[in-house]
């Protein structure tokens, strides 16, 4: 057991409240655009009649624009300002939002995965400069439980942007199935698109402007300037040295696997959900909408969870928590496998509970001692949200086969979930064994 009351957002006599709100309401912004996007797989994959694996290329687009833009970022950083990364980051998410409406002047898809790299090429800005720059806020020993209590206003962001997804975009296209949307004409196709894209773009130009007013409060805002103090740019030298660091390095895999299993959790509880509400005779377009609510349930147990497992770090060693909650997360999942009907989807949903603590756990744990090395450090950890860009497409391509041994292949493709976890008990159990 491990007890910690310092305080947690002063140091050294300064107080940094007013940084803190500001920057913490970045971490509901970018929650926002995670979670109004997972359901945009389902989305397209009726708008432009596609497979789920094509449709899975939303989160190829929007993960990948994490990991291209990470280092970049960390180089942009280092040499100017936290504040000058955020700034960024909010330019390039509104960029990217507003993209939408020339994306669906088009009518084609592959534009809109250009607005979505754009848009999480600014995300990836905010979360490699807001996660340490929260660290900094306070002293290194309440840093962790810091990180925690910023990040539990993130998943209120993608409550948000579930509820839209839900209300403004899945149950606004048109009810036509995807069966019925296959006979259709090239004419009546074509009217159907158009109709459906202006409902769908319409949220990401609302959170266009925004951001924008965001941008323009943290322009005009004075922000500290701890943890800016090298501007010099030395990557290569940075990385050989933090990448010797046993913690930092397999934190970084394990952030890889925790990102996705949480992008398959959330993206795949709709094809999982619409399977068993339509085996119990569910029209398609009601059983969708029914399994966003249920993703909804997801996300405010996440949010309860991230709150009630933020205390309990005060007690208990973080390393010992993040391996017990995903062993409880493992078992879930085979629970999802291998029961079928509605209590498999009860599964899926409480999985939620179980990853609510985990990516700023392994965050705060990866980048614990770095100093200044953190802003590359916290690099490399963004860079590995490319596990939500690769692990759901093997995912969906697992569930385009419809049936495998026997078993429907939606059912078997959470193996893929079963196995990120194990790779967090692992690193749970490790940095117990060092930190008790």
């Amino acid at each position: 057991m491990e007890k910690n009351n310092q305080p947690i957002l002063s140091k050294d006599g300064i107080n940094y409240l007013v940084p803190f709100i500001l920057i913490t309401s970045c971490f509901a912004l970018w929650g926002f655009a995670n979670d109004i996007t997972n359901p945009m797989v389902k989305a397209f994959s009726k708008i432009f009649r596609m497979s789920v694996t094509d449709g899975a290329l939303v989160q190829v687009a929007f993960y990948g624009g994490y990991f291209a833009m990470a280092f970049p970022a960390a180089m942009f950083i280092r040499k100017y300002s936290y504040k000058a990364g955020v700034l960024m980051g909010l330019g390039l998410y509104a960029t990217g939002a507003l993209m939408f409406l020339p994306a669906s002047w088009t009518g084609m898809y592959y534009p809109f995965l250009v607005a979505y790299f754009i848009l999480t090429c600014g995300l990836s800005f905010l979360e490699t400069s807001c996660n340490p720059y929260i660290l900094s806020m306070g002293s290194e020993e309440t840093a962790t439980r810091r990180l925690n209590m910023a990040q539990c206003f993130n998943p209120m962001g993608s409550l948000c942007g579930m509820y839209v997804a839900m209300n403004f975009i899945q149950a606004k296209l048109h009810p036509a199935s995807t069966d019925e949307r296959a006979v259709l004409d090239d004419a009546q196709f074509e009217a159907m698109k158009q109709s459906d894209l202006s409902v769908l773009i319409t949220p990401y130009l609302a959170i266009g402007a925004v951001i924008i007013v965001m941008f323009a409060v943290i322009w005009f805002t004075k922000m500290p300037h701890n943890a800016d103090k090298n501007h010099d740019v030395h990557p290569l030298a940075t990385l050989k040295r933090i990448c010797r660091i046993d913690y930092y390095r397999e934190g970084v895999i394990a952030q890889f696997f925790y990102v996705g299993v949480q992008i398959m959790c959330w993206t795949f509880i709709i094809q999982y959900g619409t399977r068993v509400l339509m085996n119990e005779g569910m029209t398609e377009q009601a059983a969708e909408v029914l399994s966003q609510r249920y993703n909804i349930i997801a996300m405010v147990i996440f949010v309860s969870s991230r709150f009630i497992c933020t205390y309990f770090l005060k007690y208990i060693n973080a390393g010992a928590l993040l391996g017990i909650l995903a062993i409880v997360g493992a078992l879930l999942t085979l629970g999802v496998i291998f029961i079928d009907g509605r209590w498999g989807l009860y599964c899926l949903v409480a999985i939620s509970a179980c990853m609510s603590l985990m990516f700023p756990t392994i965050y705060g744990i990866a980048l614990q001692g770095l100093g200044d090395d953190a802003k590359f450090g916290a690099a490399g950890l963004i860079m590995a949200i490319l596990g939500g860009s690769v692990l759901p497409p093997l995912q969906a391509s697992i569930i385009d086969q419809h049936e495998l041994f026997g078993m429907p292949a939606v059912n078997l493709s959470f193996v893929l979930p079963l196995i990120c976890f194990l790779v967090i008990i692992c690193y749970g159990y490790r940095t117990y064994i060092r930190t008790k």
